[in-house]
């Protein structure tokens, strides 16, 4: 179960540097860069409506639902897995340090601070990929680029990348690459439901106010995945992640649920 740690103080002032462990202490994954600049550990939000009672009903739901649905898509995981290794050389599955949140239990509410987590996926690159070109890309969406891309759906997303594999083409396109986040979620480090799991060098452009949307697990969908994914810009796919932070609700909750698989079949924005 998602740990709550005990009692804290109060947070720091909107914008005030906070000491603590640095988030971006943990380099990502083969992107060829220097070390992360260091996140604020604490979070100085107030506006979400999470209590420690919702958490643990969020919880029940995530290792209920999880469960279930690992047990009934086993056996696509080994199909999956079987495409994957007569596909190319490499591992089955691809992990990458993300940014993760956990909460800090006030009373009866939630404060959350930042913390790193290795993100599963089922591997859709070729091994050992260079991740420079989609730093690059990351970097400059993050800055304002418009969207570029050939498809007016998804402008923002890296369209026809030689890195990705024929299995790999197939799993993105029906999102089945992120099955195995279903672990993250047993494990505690993500939700069913929340804001995206975003690499650190993508965290790294934060401005002050992005920080907002790190206050919640991390989710396999979220509002972002049904509304928004390669239509939005860097901004506006934040702003969708802090407009779930600051209305959640269960049955929010249970909506986004019932919306991601017409999301994912229409594939509107997936590039």
């Amino acid at each position: 179960m998602a740990q709550i740690h005990g009692d804290a103080g109060g947070a720091p002032a909107f914008g005030q540097q906070v000491v603590g462990s640095p988030l971006g202490s943990v380099e990502a994954a083969s992107t060829s860069e220097a070390p992360q600049p260091a996140f604020p550990r604490e979070l100085p939000f107030e506006t979400h409506p999470m209590t420690v009672f919702g958490l643990y009903a969020k919880r029940t739901l995530d290792v209920a639902l999880s469960s279930l649905l690992l047990l009934l898509l086993s056996p696509l995981w080994l199909v999956i897995a079987i495409a994957i290794r007569l596909d190319t050389p490499g591992p089955v599955v691809f992990r990458q340090p993300r940014a993760g949140a956990r909460p800090v239990r006030v009373g009866r509410r939630l404060r959350w601070e930042t913390t790193t987590f290795e993100v599963l996926k089922f591997r859709t690159m070729y091994a050992n990929a260079d991740q420079t070109l989609h730093g690059e890309l990351v970097r400059a969406y993050a800055r304002g680029a418009k969207g570029a891309g050939p498809d007016p759906e998804a402008p923002y997303k890296l369209t026809n990348d030689p890195r990705i594999t024929r299995v790999g083409k197939v799993l993105r396109r029906l999102s089945l690459d992120e099955l195995p986040q279903l672990v993250n979620v047993l494990r505690g480090e993500m939700s069913l439901v929340g804001p995206r799991p975003l690499p650190l060098y993508e965290v790294a452009e934060y401005q002050p106010w992005h920080y907002e949307r790190l206050c919640a697990l991390p989710g396999i969908t979220g509002l972002w995945q049904v509304e928004g994914r390669g239509r939005t810009s860097f901004d506006e796919a934040t702003l969708l992640d802090i407009e779930y932070v600051r209305g959640w609700s269960l049955g929010l909750d249970l909506k986004l649920l019932l919306r991601t698989l017409p999301a994912v079949l229409s594939r509107k924005g997936a590039g």
